[in-house]
């Protein structure tokens, strides 16, 4: 199986600035884990979009989109549970 490349948005990255350290590298891990399996069976699909999926580490979700075509997963956010569904 071919690899994915991850591209981080700049808002993911403005959004792991502002998480716990200790979350941090967990988070860093899952997202890893997408270049060799962009959906993990922990994904699921955000209701109302067409390519936005979301993985679960902890309380922190990953909102992401995966171009098959492109072998490319774009992150977009890392927010919390709380507020990680809101436009």
């Amino acid at each position: 199986m071919e690899s994915y490349e991850i591209r981080w948005k700049s808002s993911a990255a403005r959004d792991l600035h502002s998480i716990d350290p200790q979350q941090v590298s967990r988070i860093i891990r899952a997202i890893e884990s997408l270049a060799d399996n962009p959906f993990p069976s922990q994904h699921r699909k955000i209701r109302g979009s067409v390519r936005d999926y979301r993985i679960r580490t902890g309380d922190y979700r990953v909102i992401y989109q995966v171009h098959t075509i492109s072998g490319v997963v774009i992150i977009y956010h890392i927010r919390h549970r709380r507020h990680a569904y809101r436009r």
